[in-house]
């Protein structure tokens, strides 16, 4: 068995995506403001962009959202198992889509 094919079966039905490389950037030894250091970039994950993406929809429930924090942040969020096994079940047979 082929671990690589393995993990890729188990990406795609997570619906995780792999970025594509980026392409070499050419090194310059120019000072930028004369810091001497170059520029900064930052990449974000396909889930923290769906994330930024649902926070600027307008129906976001600000109020559960805050509720759901605050019981995270006391420790009494509780959530059975039986309802996470039926979701991922769901999202396992494209049920959730």
């Amino acid at each position: 068995m082929d671990i690589r094919n393995s993990l890729d079966g188990l990406k795609s039905l997570l619906g995780v995506t792999t970025p594509a490389p980026a392409a070499p950037q050419p090194k310059n030894n120019s000072a930028v403001g004369g810091s001497g250091l170059g520029s900064d970039q930052a990449t974000f994950s396909s889930a923290g962009s769906e994330v930024w993406l649902a926070s600027s929809e307008p129906d976001v429930r600000t109020d559960k959202v805050a509720s759901v924090q605050a019981a995270l942040a006391a420790g009494t969020y509780n959530v059975p198992a039986s309802a996470v096994a039926s979701k991922v079940v769901d999202s396992m047979l494209g049920g959730d889509k």
